[in-house]
């Protein structure tokens, strides 16, 4: 079984033995607005946490998009490119837009459960 975790900055991670796909929120998706672009990281680029992983636009702002995880790009959803809108219809299932080999699983430790992130939404 897969488990989630979420950043204060609304991305989150869904952890599969040692690998991570990462996207942003259904939160984050809908305060964007219609997604127009979606810039990926390249497969073989090594992240940290909380620095940027790629970067996403939509109608209304463009935003810097932060891993949740440190460790390597091992695949990016290429279906992103072209349909930059899958973010809007399925932010925490089909619009992953990286997935990325763990470097220190204990860094997951700095992230929120999901019902920590639901309580920490409902303080905004």
């Amino acid at each position: 079984m897969a488990d989630y975790f979420f950043s204060k900055e609304h991305e989150w991670v869904r952890v599969e033995g040692s690998k991570g796909k990462v996207g942003i929120s259904d939160h984050a998706a809908h305060e964007l607005g219609d997604v127009t672009f979606v810039e990926l990281p390249k497969v073989g680029a090594r992240v940290k946490q909380f620095e940027i992983l790629g970067s996403i636009e939509s109608v209304k702002a463009a935003s810097d998009i932060f891993a949740p995880v440190s460790g390597a790009v091992v695949a990016v959803n290429t279906a992103l490119e072209t349909t930059p809108e899958l973010v809007n219809e399925s932010a925490e299932e089909g619009a992953w837009m990286a997935e990325i080999e763990l470097s220190d699983p204990s860094e997951l430790q700095n992230l929120m459960t999901k019902s920590q992130y639901d309580d920490f939404l409902k303080t905004l």
